[in-house]
């Protein structure tokens, strides 16, 4: 069995505070050099792409460009999700950097923090895509503020946003699997708000699968493997992988239940239960 992505968090501290963030509980943490080739020897077996996400952003990790090496060297294709706001200092060593494969850029990050100077946020953004897909760089534009039932003022710029992107990337703009195709190797992807898995919301739906545990997993920053992405506390940890094997970890009666519950599109864990991305899968 091999997943094709495991998100990998190298730290979740983060330079924002999002609304639509759940935030973590966690203490924060930077991944230190030598529990990061740990988990990239025993990941190795199991995918050939590392998200550099979880929760934090990873543009904050002083060792970035150290990770980049290290993981290209062990033959992984790295993907990054940023709020793009440390672009300016980063760029160079990221386009420079053979391992990284792909850059997700949240430009809802920005109002939902109520930013200031947007034309200079976009614009930065939209350059940083257009020189790194001159490189061979994948980049994905990323708009999840759509709120058809209208709960947030999260997306009021969004029009702004989109003529500021014609204005690098002129209009029309080809359908893609994901959104909108700009030009080659750079996506805009929108969708809608959603609730993250959460013990204490109202409500459950038991019936629906997923992804987690059949073609991702997530490791936090200190070791611990949770189903998926948007396990931003590690309530569902199922082994420490600084200390234990993947497989040994997987092989377990927990895994192992998540795991035959989402392939017969069943949630057995109350987290799974009550989490609002997880409408997207129900049929």
């Amino acid at each position: 069995m091999r997943f094709k992505k495991v998100y990998l968090e190298i730290t979740n501290v983060c330079n924002r505070s999002c609304a639509f963030c759940p935030k973590t509980r966690r203490a924060p943490q930077f991944l230190a050099e030598d529990d990061f080739v740990c988990l990239l020897e025993k990941l190795r077996p199991w995918t050939d792409y590392l998200y550099f996400h979880l929760m934090g952003e990873p543009l904050l990790h002083p060792d970035l460009p150290r990770f980049l090496a290290l993981a290209g060297a062990r033959g992984f294709r790295v993907i990054l999700t940023t709020n793009g706001t440390l672009l300016a200092q980063t760029e160079q060593m990221l386009l420079s950097a053979p391992a990284l494969h792909k850059v997700n850029l949240s430009l809802h990050s920005f109002e939902a923090n109520a930013g200031k100077e947007l034309e200079c946020y976009v614009n930065m953004c939209a350059d940083f895509a257009g020189r790194a897909a001159a490189q061979g760089v994948l980049v994905n534009l990323r708009l999840w503020n759509g709120d058809s039932a209208a709960r947030t003022g999260w997306n009021a710029e969004n029009v702004r946003i989109l003529d500021l992107l014609a204005a690098r990337f002129p209009r029309p703009w080809a359908p893609s699997h994901t959104g909108e195709r700009l030009a080659e190797r750079v996506y805009l992807d929108r969708a809608e708000i959603f609730d993250w898995p959460d013990l204490d919301s109202e409500g459950e739906n038991a019936r629906h699968g997923c992804y987690g545990l059949r073609d991702q997993l997530g490791v936090l920053c200190d070791g611990t493997v949770v189903p998926c992405c948007l396990d931003h506390d590690g309530e569902l940890a199922l082994g420490n992988l600084l200390t234990e094997t993947l497989e040994e970890i997987l092989n377990r009666p927990r895994a192992q239940a998540i795991l035959a519950g989402f392939r017969r599109r069943e949630a057995v864990e109350m987290l799974c239960k009550r989490c609002g991305y997880a409408g997207r899968f129900r049929a």
